[in-house]
């Protein structure tokens, strides 16, 4: 199973966002939070951001949609440069439509969960899903605290699905990536950690190390 980094711009210098992307070239995945004001209490970037970041950056993007209604704009993200989109299992549009317009769109697709929805909540759409993303913290804001309460839902979905990637998104630094990797997760969204810290790339070069040395299969 391939451990992957996914630094996230959401804590990064917004006034020099090229800049920022330079410093994770050790990155495997650029995370990019993308939030309505709507489904969650705040609002982050758009379309026209992740087509211009796109120019400046290789790695993959790895999108994360906190919006309501995720349907009616998968194209225009897809077009901007997406890889991999996320949604949320809670959001208003229909979850099976949304997927296969990802799909449809060339991109790989992802379903996230909030603290308080049960992990099955995926199971009935995992066939046709890349990755999972289990959060660690309420959705809409950088810098919370982890919630290491979120360990049994991992444990769940790699007993369950072996094979499928398991993203976790919140409150991920050296020490927690650690237990989430001894429960099973196997991508890192890591903000604060990356883009407050002194070397970003050293920075991500700790993560995959102690991620790896912990990951439990």
């Amino acid at each position: 199973m391939d451990i992957k980094i996914s630094p996230s711009i959401l804590s990064a210098n917004y006034a020099n966002l090229g800049a920022e992307l330079a410093k994770c070239s050790a990155a495997q995945l650029i995370h990019l939070d993308v939030m309505d004001g709507h489904f969650v209490p705040n609002i982050s970037i758009g379309p026209p951001v992740i087509k211009a970041l796109n120019k400046f950056c290789d790695i993959p993007f790895d999108v994360h949609l906190m919006i309501s209604e995720p349907l009616k704009y998968i194209e225009a993200f897809a077009d901007a440069g997406a890889d991999i989109i996320t949604f949320h299992v809670e959001c208003d549009s229909d979850v099976n439509e949304t997927i296969n317009k990802i799909l449809e769109c060339g991109c790989r697709a992802s379903l996230s969960v909030k603290p308080n929805t049960p992990i099955e909540a995926v199971y009935p759409y995992i066939d046709r899903l890349s990755m999972v993303l289990v959060m660690t913290v309420e959705p809409g804001f950088g810098g919370q605290s982890f919630m290491a309460d979120m360990m049994p839902k991992i444990e769940k979905l790699r007993a369950d699905f072996p094979d499928i990637d398991i993203q976790v998104d919140g409150g991920v630094n050296a020490e927690t990536i650690k237990t989430c990797a001894k429960a099973g997760a196997n991508v890192f969204v890591a903000g604060n950690a990356v883009f407050s810290s002194e070397n970003p790339s050293a920075t991500i070069e700790t993560l995959m190390r102690n991620a790896k040395e912990n990951f439990r299969n």
